[in-house]
């Protein structure tokens, strides 16, 4: 399902001249339709779609997976005020999803690890300030805390941190989507093996049939390759959709593949 159907950037009285306004492809942005459930913004570094992405996130007021969450992000102040010249219009409006940077995620199981850590100290901290007390005095004590590393466990697994990366970054996807969610990722082949990154496919293919919409910002042709998704090209202005075999990133994988000893000699 298409939750967020299109945006748009109101007047706005910020120096164009200035971040984010400066950006190409946003100075030429008036509005931008999402057709598809599955959307894919490509181009070079510094093409701006990382930045629009930030954008939309904080304008919806998503959720973020990450070190910290979006208001409290100072990588993201930059951003607040295309967020709020960002116009959203909604098929049906969700509270569903969540926003990720995967260069975040190792943050996020990082606090995940300290916060499991905090919680089994207390544990052991309520054995020894509770000697000699009741069985059941020491279980009132404790349940918060024995509660909340259970729910951890079920949603997480016993420590996301133990799994290869790319096992933990489909483990956290598998259990923070939920049906009829709104998703941005930014750049999630950070993380995962090209095995690994046909199995976040088959996930996004799952969550589409289950009335999700996801936004993706990828250098990965494997990803780029998404059934049904709408392609916008970043690196002209204005944006544009694409076709997968007109991509750029699709016809350099491919000549270099076909010859890499030729790529590499001439570098």
């Amino acid at each position: 399902m298409i939750h967020l159907r299109s945006i748009s950037l109101k007047k706005h009285t910020e120096d164009p001249e200035n971040f984010p306004f400066n950006v190409p492809v946003l100075k030429d942005l008036d509005e931008l339709e999402f057709p598809s459930p599955v959307t894919i913004f490509v181009g070079e570094n510094g093409s701006g779609k990382s930045t629009l992405l930030e954008g939309i996130a904080k304008a919806a007021l998503l959720v973020a997976v990450g070190s910290e969450e979006v208001d409290r992000d100072l990588s993201m102040l930059d951003i607040q005020p295309l967020a709020d010249a960002i116009k959203l219009v909604w098929t049906k409006r969700t509270h569903r999803g969540f926003f990720l940077r995967t260069e975040d995620f190792f943050g996020f199981v990082k606090r995940l690890r300290s916060e499991r850590q905090l919680m089994m100290d207390e544990v052991a901290r309520i054995d020894d300030d509770y000697q000699g007390r009741s069985d059941y005095a020491k279980s009132l004590a404790k349940n918060p805390a024995i509660s909340s590393l259970g729910s951890m466990e079920r949603r997480y697994g016993q420590d996301l941190g133990s799994q290869s990366h790319g096992e933990s970054f489909l483990a956290l996807m598998r259990s923070r989507m939920v049906p009829g969610g709104l998703y941005l990722i930014d750049e999630p082949e950070a993380a995962l093996s090209p095995l690994s990154q046909l199995g976040f496919i088959a996930l996004v293919k799952e969550m589409v049939a289950q009335d999700s919409q996801l936004i993706l910002a990828t250098h990965s042709p494997i990803l780029m390759a998404i059934p049904n998704a709408m392609i916008l090209d970043f690196d002209r202005s204005p944006l544009t959709t694409i076709s997968y075999d007109d991509l750029e990133h699709v016809k350099l994988y491919r000549s270099f593949l076909e010859d890499p000893a030729a790529f590499i000699h001439y570098l």
